[in-house]
């Protein structure tokens, strides 16, 4: 199991694979600074099996993981293999008893989570350890397969990154349990337009992130939630068996190539709207090139810089614009 970056700000990064010794050193930091606030203590069971989403990822995972391994479901509703395997990894979780944490995400209600991790399928099921995001399965393994492959995550966590876990107080009620966050200069914004988004006000959610951008123009996090809130506003009102029907019959029709594109990666086929997009750019010329190439820009955002589908189609797009 090799592990692979994650950005720190809240913005999955699957692109490069970082030292260890450069992440262990972070989570002992990390563990440092909690030991002079307090924190290490025992938690209550409650602490081994957590839900979250978008909002709190950076707190519940990326965070915790310089504390404990973090193992990720993802999930839904509708999914059949969830039903079996989701009920396992709460067993197991509880059964391990701290030597890691289970993070459940609904794919229905964080589809840019889903995309930003690569998931084509669920239940997929990933971890992150010290900040470094390892894939571990898909699909509804067996008990016995799923405990081999936490034994060898725990394994990592101890000998690469220093982690053994969280201790874990069966008497504890969990009432306690959560300290508070700092509330950063902008959270009451970003929460605004996290919360726009999930009441499906993608407006409203443009204008909250539109405001932080206002006053500080680089703010990562609002620059990733504007382009994923101005995607979902252009998508919501679509027919996506006309899109595709017409971006099939038009090829040379470059909006209904950009709208097919959009419409791609919502559903989580990256390479194929960037792939389109390239070549709509290679095949136009004018201000219809541009505009292909201004939304595969956008795209570009939404995704991320430093994931290498990225990195692979700014170079493809390079070859075809010199």
């Amino acid at each position: 199991m090799q592990p692979r970056n994650m950005s720190m700000s809240g913005v999955v990064d699957l692109a490069a694979v970082k030292a260890a010794g450069e992440a262990k050193a972070k989570a002992e930091q990390a563990r440092a600074q909690a030991a002079r606030q307090g924190g290490g203590g025992a938690e209550p069971p409650s602490a081994l099996v957590i839900e979250t989403d978008e909002a709190r990822f950076e707190h519940d995972v990326l965070q915790r993981s310089a504390e404990v391994p973090v193992v990720i479901d993802f999930w839904a509703e509708w999914c059949e293999p969830c039903k079996q395997l989701s009920p396992l990894l709460d067993r197991l979780a509880k059964e391990y008893n701290g030597r890691f944490v289970l993070a459940k995400i609904d794919v229905d209600a964080n589809q840019m989570l889903m995309q930003q991790f690569g998931v084509q399928g669920i239940p997929a099921v990933f971890a992150v350890v010290a900040g470094q995001a390892l894939p571990l399965f898909q699909g509804a393994a067996p008990e016995a397969q799923i405990r081999q492959t936490l034994d060898q995550l725990i394994q990592v966590a101890e000998e690469r990154f220093g982690l053994t876990g969280i201790t874990v107080d069966q008497d504890a009620s969990g009432e306690a349990a959560e300290a508070p966050v700092p509330a950063g200069p902008y959270d009451a914004l970003l929460g605004a337009a996290m919360d726009a988004l999930d009441a499906g006000d993608f407006g409203g959610a443009i204008q909250a992130y539109k405001n932080v951008l206002a006053d500080d123009p680089a703010n990562s996090e609002a620059m990733l939630g504007l382009a994923q809130a101005q995607l979902l506003g252009r998508v919501k009102d679509m027919d996506p068996q006309r899109v595709r029907k017409d971006a099939a019959d038009n090829p040379g029709d470059v909006q209904a190539q950009i709208a097919a594109a959009d419409l791609d990666l919502v559903g989580g086929h990256v390479e194929d709207a960037f792939g389109r997009l390239v070549e709509t750019v290679r095949r136009t010329a004018g201000a219809d090139r541009d505009a292909a190439r201004v939304r595969l820009l956008e795209l570009f955002e939404v995704v991320g810089p430093d994931d290498p589908r990225v990195t692979a189609s700014r170079q493809a797009l390079a070859r075809v614009l010199f």
